[in-house]
């Protein structure tokens, strides 16, 4: 499809694919004489084009207001996409290389390395882009290797004067297809007086953030009831409501239907980022009181909910991490449309009720473990549940030497080098409007 030539047209295509040329007036097809021009530095980008310099155009300005790390980006004029990458073919490699050149610009003062510095080569760790239809709702699919079963193994040991529930949870599928199974485990380490827990998320790349929360739920004593369990933090600009560009972007129900919104069709413009507006708040589930002390078992492949999970309960109980750092990503996403593609920067970082967030480069284990491949899932003989007992009993736990910490280093990298997708992301599916004045 060619660029329309009808300035009312433009406009239209404009709204609705995302096709940005941004100034404070749009002065479309050529300015006429005695009409406005706005002053040459308040220019944002050109407003004639291709299609694909338009697309590159708004890629940036798209990056300049919603991307997590913004402020570490430089002006239209000095990054000039077209300039960049107008040369780049085919225009799918143009765009995504302009991503991930936008996401290699922000530094982690703490490291001196990209915040998503890559973990395969020439991609960010997690932003990302894919084609779409303009009528996309956002649901989430279970697309990495792995379960797609939430529970995998679910048992109670004895442990000396303890009683320690063990629970193997594969991923986090859609809450109705797993709530039943998941309130009977707990009914079940309710009934036994469990008061420690296992919770072996070695294979858990994530999933649905409902099925998560609801677990952290079933967790939690009741005396938490009503306390912060995670706030998505947007950048400033979002959170002051300063970013205007998602005025070309429809709001969208959980059904994905648009929504009227004084007197128009609502826009992500309209959306409340502030943190007051998204942070979430426990609520006890299920009659498992009893629980002090919550041990994890992780990997390289635990991520995104398994560690949304972990980090929501370590402001209030006992956490313990065995096995192996996890793979590091407490940030999620929401959609942006441009042109025929979905582009998913990376929107917001993920905080518990301390307001910590730092584990970009993954949560190291309270006890490090290479865990093994094939591991039989429960048998209290495995290194994983083994570290667990250990702990449990206040047993010395073998000190892992120099050498065997190698080995585990080398056993997460070939783990990650043979996965095509580390993790699911977590994607915002519930969003506030602004309150009408």
């Amino acid at each position: 499809m060619r660029m329309a030539t009808v300035q009312g047209k433009i406009i239209r295509n404009l709204f609705r694919q995302g096709l940005l040329s941004l100034g404070i007036s749009l002065c479309l097809g050529g300015c006429q004489k005695g009409e406005e021009v706005l002053p040459e530095e308040e220019i944002i980008s050109p407003t004639t084009g291709s299609r694909k310099e338009f697309t590159l155009d708004s890629i940036f300005l798209y990056a300049r207001q919603v991307y997590l790390w913004q402020d570490g980006l430089p002006g239209y004029a000095d990054f000039n996409p077209r300039s960049r990458y107008g040369q780049f073919t085919p225009e799918l490699t143009a765009y995504k290389t302009e991503l991930y050149d936008i996401s290699q610009m922000n530094i982690n003062p703490q490291t001196g390395t990209p915040y998503e510095s890559p973990v395969y080569a020439g991609n960010p760790k997690y932003s990302f882009m894919e084609e779409t239809s303009h009528t996309i709702t956002d649901r989430l699919v279970l697309v990495v290797g792995g379960s797609t079963d939430a529970i995998l193994k679910a048992s109670v040991l004895d442990v000396g004067n303890k009683t320690l529930a063990y629970l193997a949870l594969g991923s986090f599928p859609e809450l109705s297809s797993c709530q039943d199974e998941l309130d009977q485990a707990f009914s079940t380490f309710a009934q036994a007086e469990a008061s420690a827990i296992a919770i072996d998320l070695r294979s858990n790349g994530g999933g649905y953030v409902k099925t998560a929360e609801y677990v952290a739920n079933l967790l939690i004593p009741s005396r938490l009831n009503g306390k912060v369990m995670y706030t998505e933090v947007f950048n400033e600009q979002m959170q002051d409501g300063k970013a205007t560009i998602l005025q070309h972007q429809l709001y969208r129900d959980a059904l994905g239907n648009t929504v009227e919104y004084q007197g128009r069709l609502a826009t992500l413009a309209d959306v409340d980022f502030s943190m007051a507006a998204n942070t979430s708040y426990f609520h006890k589930k299920g009659a498992l009181e009893a629980i002090q002390d919550v041990y994890f078992i992780v990997s390289g492949n635990t991520a995104s909910a398994s560690e949304l999970l972990i980090s929501s309960l370590k402001p209030y109980v006992n956490v313990k991490l065995v096995g192996e750092k996890t793979f590091g990503k407490p940030v999620g996403f929401f959609n942006i449309l441009i042109d025929t593609y979905s582009f998913y920067f990376s929107n917001f970082i993920i905080q518990n009720a301390d307001g910590w967030s730092d584990y970009l480069n993954g949560m190291e284990p309270d006890v490090s473990i290479a865990l093994p491949a094939n591991a039989t899932l429960g048998d209290p003989e495995e290194p994983g549940l083994k570290g667990v007992v250990s702990l449990l009993k206040k047993e010395q736990v073998t000190v892992i030497d120099v050498m065997a910490e190698r080995q585990i280093r080398k056993h997460q990298n070939n783990r990650m080098k043979k996965k095509t997708t580390s993790y699911i992301p977590i994607y915002k599916q519930h969003f506030r409007l602004k309150q009408s004045l």
